[in-house]
């Protein structure tokens, strides 16, 4: 494994993230038990939660519960993560009352925090995301609210997720002022068929030394190796409509894989991990072969006429803004 700061801070993590979001929703304990200690044998030092994963199944929480229950079991596994959560989404809380809401207040935050260590079993996550961005509530309730968990321990450094450019900026401004590190890395859809963050989102990270931390990273299975041989009764078969849509965009990308020895979503991952605005894309694995398929990626190196082959099925939006789109 190969591992990079986290944007400016000192934090050294894996180049491959470890999402869990299928955790307790699309694959069982037993089956998360084996993918969490196969991840973390292969160097994979970085794992990314939500306190509302098993939304898909309304039952909010599981997810965080199982790693909880996988760092009991002890031999060092909560000792050599580098854990991430996050708060906003509405946990459907009944004592959260008319606070259920999606959000960012001070309130949420702090209830939030405590909830999620409960189901963690630990006593402080390394990274604390702002899940999206909550317009109505100002900066300074929000630094209000995470600095004194970074003080008291409980949460090592925050990190964003979904943010626009300028929210990072503003973010990063409202920060400076009150002398607080403020954000050190963004979680945000990208993938080949999504590059929309270049325009401003990865431009803004760069400037302000945050890490980008792609999640999608194969645009929800569409770049993966079994897409166009998807069958009826697979999970892929309710990509049909995008399918279609970039039918021969995947079929021009499956022969340059082709001709390059290589699987699909193994290139669209090394693809990412060429950039070096991008920290770790987010890999969520349903079963072991899935996790395992993964870790190729990182040996992979593309070459500059590769690049260009890429570019060329899936076009970016022309560069940062404003050039992209003026002079």
């Amino acid at each position: 494994m190969k591992y990079t700061p986290l944007g400016r801070s000192g934090l050294q993590v894996s180049r491959l993230c470890l999402g869990t979001m299928n955790f307790g929703v699309h694959t069982d304990k037993k089956e998360t038990f084996r993918i969490l200690d196969a991840a973390l044998d292969a160097g994979i030092n970085f794992f990314d939660t939500a306190n509302n994963y098993g939304f898909a199944i309304s039952k909010f929480g599981i997810t965080e519960e199982f790693l909880g229950e996988w760092f009991a079991q002890g031999g060092g596994r909560r000792e050599r993560v580098v854990l991430s959560t996050k708060v906003h989404e509405d946990m459907h809380n009944p004592m959260d009352g008319p606070n259920s809401a999606r959000g960012l207040s001070l309130y949420k935050i702090r209830r939030h925090l405590e909830a999620s260590l409960r189901r963690l079993g630990t006593d402080h996550v390394e990274i604390y995301f702002m899940h999206h961005i909550d317009r109505r509530t100002t900066w300074d309730e929000l630094w209000g609210a995470f600095e004194p968990l970074v003080t008291q321990g409980k949460v090592d450094y925050i990190g964003s997720s979904n943010f626009a450019g300028w929210h990072i900026a503003q973010a990063q401004a409202s920060a400076t002022q009150r002398h607080f590190m403020g954000i050190i890395c963004e979680q945000t859809k990208y993938n080949l068929n999504c590059r929309l963050p270049e325009l401003e989102v990865l431009p803004s990270a760069k400037s302000h030394g945050i890490g980008v931390v792609p999640w999608s990273p194969l645009d929800g299975g569409l770049l993966g190796r079994n897409a166009l041989r998807a069958e009826a009764h697979s999970r892929t078969a309710n990509l049909a409509g995008a399918i279609e849509r970039n039918r021969s965009r995947l079929q021009a990308f499956g022969a340059l894989c082709r001709d390059l020895g290589e699987h699909e979503d193994d290139v669209a991952l090394a693809w990412l991990l060429a950039n070096p605005a991008i920290s770790a894309p987010i890999i969520g694995p349903r079963t072991m072969a899935q996790l395992e398929h993964s870790l190729r990626a990182i040996e992979i190196t593309l070459s500059s006429e590769t690049m260009n082959r890429i570019d060329l099925i899936f076009p970016g939006p022309g560069g940062e803004a404003p050039e992209a789109y003026a002079w």
